[in-house]
């Protein structure tokens, strides 16, 4: 299974060149404000690509799914799969979705470190394979501009105890790449406002090897 990951598209998403593959993921942060009109706009755009699956979760900055949830899910189409703390299968592979992060500047599926982030973590089930949030775990993808770490040290936990193959997140602009710690690929897709390309995956639906083409990290703007 060739999997192709972005996140942070922010509607600049007609300057990428996406490869082509059997599942398209976006990991959040379709939007700019999160408008349902932003929103129309960034399905579209996924729907004209050819990949025969396509699996979306949101973001910080897709306000409409909080707003206007069922609004929102209409406008993405039958034929694009939206996850928030749910899954699906795709090839016998189970993935796993969810858009919270660690409370940040105000903006959607904001919530506080502690008890009521690790409730959302506690929900991603057993078997998991694939694992998508908006936010990255801690220690992996997860350095701002200052250096600082901003990932979640409950998720981290929770996808140690799941042990998925493959971890896509995006949200940290800063700290693209690829990282690998026991049985599971860490990957922060994101595409920087599209200045970054996106990630290539392919994973072994039997064996459960995964490979990465991941793009180089942009360098902070001077």
């Amino acid at each position: 299974m060739r999997i192709v990951a972005v996140a942070d598209t922010h509607l600049y998403h007609r300057e990428l060149i996406v490869p082509a593959g059997d599942v398209f993921v976006h990991a959040g942060d379709l939007c700019r404000g999160g408008s349902l009109t932003e929103l129309a706009e960034a399905a579209r755009w996924i729907s004209g690509l050819p990949h025969p699956i396509k699996i979306v979760i949101a973001g910080n900055h897709d306000w409409c799914f909080v707003r206007e949830p069922a609004a929102a899910r209409a406008v993405l189409g039958a034929g694009i799969i939206y996850l928030e703390d749910s899954g699906c299968v795709t090839n016998d592979v189970p993935f796993w979705g969810s858009p919270w992060q660690p409370e940040f500047g105000g903006w959607a599926f904001n919530l506080p470190r502690g008890p009521r982030l690790a409730e959302k973590w506690a929900q991603i089930v057993e078997g998991t394979q694939v694992l998508i949030t908006h936010g990255p775990p801690a220690g992996f993808g997860d350095r701002s501009w200052s250096k600082a770490r901003t990932g979640c040290v409950d998720l981290k936990n929770r996808v140690a105890q799941v042990r998925p193959r493959l971890h896509l997140f995006g949200h940290i602009h800063e700290d693209g790449g690829a990282w690998t710690e026991g049985p599971t690929t860490f990957v922060n897709c994101t595409t920087w406002e599209c200045e970054r390309a996106p990630t290539v995956i392919d994973l072994d639906e039997h064996t459960g090897v995964v490979r990465v083409d991941a793009p180089p990290a942009r360098s902070p703007r001077a």
